[in-house]
């Protein structure tokens, strides 16, 4: 038995009958007449609340106040841009609440242009797209207004309380171009990325600082701190100067890890394209090494193979030895967290993919802005603890004792 069309279909389906798709979406279409109209019966509405008595009815007499005309006003909608007309009391007292005074831009199109920027779309493109889409003209200020919003949400993110242990904090940092007094600057966006005891990502927050460099990371190290965070059992970072010694003055239990991803990284960036695959599958033979000795004679036949060469690399390693070391120390599902620094690289990937069209930013809080965005959404795809994870925690307990809370 067919199921019986309710009113509000029917309604639908007249409407809908014989127009072709320009005539519902289109710049002067039925879904936009409609909003239109939704609004201003909305309004009707609220005026009649705050009056007390329907329009012409013989109950507003001498209440001492009464329907005043209307008033035209510009609204920017997810369907464009359409004129609408405000009902007004005699008394001026009327406060709409659907359509705020000095409201330009209804609910739905401020999440739109959000949205769009946290895609990576620079201001111009915004602009591009909202006109094309919906024949609506915005500027750069307005779309720079809305996306100020988020500030408040950075702020709020930025300064939430944090976990009193973490068992690993990757500390890394991104460098992007903004502008500085009519002038472009390199700076560092520091990033710590920090997991859990119940094995769940967490990054803990971003920074855009001068420059990268020790004292600032001892600055964020201060900041976690004042944030909660008691202990840090293992922090993993790169090879920068001084960077243990922040670490240590803050958190001086903490057994510091050279980021071994880094190493690599740092490593390869004096091969050609050409031998990387074979100098790399000879660099794992020293950090896949079961233990200390293993390592040590591993870096020895690299430097007899590569060493005339890339003499540089073995250089790194040997003058960073003391800090790729405890690595060796741990069981394997310690060492899998470590090494595995996936969720880095998947930040970095991220931020990387919303930033490269920006050939400058305007200021820092605009960098802040697009990365909390992509942050926010990157983060949504941490669902599950890291792979294998209760073996790790267990070593973590036999390994660091009673720091880690049971």
């Amino acid at each position: 038995m067919a199921k019986k069309k309710d009113r509000t279909d029917e309604l639908i389906d007249e409407m809908l009958k014989d127009r072709d798709p320009e005539e519902i979406l289109g710049e002067s279409g039925l879904l936009k007449e409609l909003t239109k109209r939704f609004v201003e019966r909305a309004l009707e509405g609220e005026l009649t609340d705050h009056l007390g008595y329907e329009k012409c009815s013989v109950d507003g007499k001498n209440t001492g106040n009464s329907r005043n005309g209307k008033s035209s006003k510009s609204l920017i909608s997810s369907n464009g841009q359409m004129e609408i007309e405000v009902p007004r009391d005699r008394n001026g007292d009327f406060d709409p609440q659907l359509v705020k005074k000095r409201q330009r831009r209804l609910p739905g199109f401020d999440e739109k242009v959000i949205f769009l920027y946290a895609q990576g779309m620079t201001t111009r493109e915004i602009q591009e797209y909202l006109f094309e889409l919906y024949g609506v003209e915005v500027s750069p200020t307005l779309i720079s207004n809305v996306t100020d919003a988020v500030l408040e949400d950075v702020v709020a993110w930025q300064s939430r309380p944090l976990d009193a242990v973490y068992p690993v904090v990757f500390l890394d940092a991104i460098h992007l171009k903004i502008r500085n007094s009519g002038r472009v600057e390199t700076r560092a966006v520091y990033l710590a990325l920090g997991i859990t005891l119940e094995g769940n990502k967490d990054l803990l927050g971003l920074w855009v600082g001068e420059s990268e460099g020790a004292k600032f990371w001892l600055n964020i190290l201060t900041e976690l701190e004042s944030r909660g965070v008691r202990d840090i059992l293992i922090a993993c970072i790169d090879g920068l100067k001084g960077f243990p010694e922040s670490i240590e003055s803050v958190f001086p239990q903490t057994q510091i890890q050279l980021c071994i991803v880094h190493m690599i990284r740092n490593s390869l960036r004096y091969v050609s394209w050409k031998e990387r695959k074979a100098v790399a599958r000879d660099l794992r033979t020293i950090y896949t090494a079961a233990t200390v000795e293993a390592a040590e004679k591993a870096l020895d036949t690299f430097s007899d193979t590569w060493g005339e060469r890339f003499p540089i690399i073995p250089k790194i390693w040997r003058s960073n030895w003391e800090n790729i070391i405890p690595f060796f120390s741990y069981p394997g599902p310690i060492r899998k967290v470590i090494y595995t620094t996936n969720a880095v690289e998947s930040i970095n990937a991220g931020l990387k993919k919303v930033t490269k069209k920006r050939g400058a930013f305007p200021s820092p809080d605009s960098v802040r802005k697009i990365l909390y965005l992509a942050i926010q959404r990157i983060s949504k795809k941490w669902t599950r603890p890291i792979h294998n994870w209760p073996a790790a925690l267990n070593y973590f307990t036999i390994v660091f004792g009673d720091r880690v809370p049971v």
